[in-house]
């Protein structure tokens, strides 16, 4: 195929589908269209995903809130944990490092003072005045890139809020450990949502990038995956044999299917455009959404997005738009 359709309109809205779905929930009017050179550009950092999700399988961050504090004696006691008691050198978010147990006893005036007063002792039902948030990669990553970009990441997303991070690599995952006070300079407080953490680790993946390091940010059913992780509490109940109710890791009911039909939908579009490309690299592309389509574990209701097989995959024979793919 010498010649070959434009497709960078198909990729940006197909694409934006997949990666960056928040787009489509925005209220008010409609983003204005790209055109030209913008349009060129957003499609080439939609090919970039692409590619690193079927053909590379880039690793996946992992930017998880763990808890929080409510008082002065749970925050500082979060400190003595992630400095193994003040053994390991923890980093501020003026970028000065402290080490030792009266430093973390000097960290908590600090921070018990240094705004809205935080109680000693908090009460049941008292707001959290503190959030613990942690950033990992998989085994192998190299933890001083994790660290930096840790530390790039605490500043583009937690900017006028005091914070403090730790390194464990002592462990198989390296991550980063960090305590942000909620309430920040100008006395805004930090209350984390869904939207939020998409956007941390969509931060922290492209902080990664920047020192070298694959990674991506792709929502679970993007790639079609249908776990749901444990909460800490339920797997230490299971270790104690206090766990009652066994728990299903799949996710389930109307809205997770839904969402994982739009993304099947999209991943359709996007594969059948790039073989209609008239670049070469775009057709071994579109190979590889195929076959990285036909090894999700989708499990979709009866004519969402093409047949659904005994096994539970989508059998993309019969999906819309697929008559045209290059073959297996």
């Amino acid at each position: 195929m010498a010649q070959g359709v434009n497709i960078d309109g198909v990729l940006v809205t197909w694409g934006d589908r997949l990666f960056y779905p928040g787009n489509r929930i925005v209220k008010g009017a409609p983003p204005p269209k790209l055109r030209g050179d913008a349009a060129a550009h957003r499609a080439a950092t939609i090919r970039k995903r692409i590619e690193a999700t079927v053909l590379r399988r880039a690793p996946q961050v992992m930017v998880k809130v763990t808890g929080g504090g409510r008082g002065m004696q749970a925050i500082a006691a979060h400190f003595r944990y992630i400095s193994k008691n003040g053994r390991q050198q923890i980093e501020d978010q003026r970028g000065e490092t402290l080490r030792g147990k009266d430093a973390l006893r000097d960290l908590g005036d600090e921070w018990r003072f240094g705004g809205s007063l935080i109680p000693e002792a908090a009460e049941a039902g008292h707001r959290r005045e503190a959030f613990n948030i942690m950033l990992s990669m998989p085994r192998g990553t190299d933890p001083q890139a994790v660290q930096r970009a840790a530390r790039e990441f605490a500043r583009a997303e937690l900017a006028d809020h005091k914070y403090v991070m730790v390194l464990h690599d002592h462990q198989a995952n390296p991550h980063v450990h960090i305590s942000v006070r909620a309430e920040s300079i100008h006395g805004k407080r930090l209350n984390p949502r869904k939207a939020d953490l998409h956007r941390w680790r969509e931060t922290f993946a492209e902080k990664l990038r920047g020192f070298g390091i694959d990674a991506e940010a792709s929502r679970q059913a993007t790639r079609g995956q249908r776990r749901n992780f444990e909460p800490l509490w339920r797997i230490k109940a299971r270790e104690d044999g206090r766990l009652r109710a066994d728990h299903s890791d799949a996710a389930v009911g109307a809205p997770v299917h839904a969402a994982r039909a739009v993304n099947a939908e999209a991943w359709v579009h996007i594969g059948r455009a790039l073989a209609l490309s008239g670049d070469a690299a775009d057709r071994k592309l579109a190979q590889a959404v195929v076959n990285f389509v036909q090894g999700m574990p989708l499990v979709l209701h009866q004519g969402a997005i093409g047949g659904r097989s005994r096994s539970g995959h989508v059998d993309l024979q019969q999906a819309p738009g697929l008559d045209r793919m290059p073959s297996r």
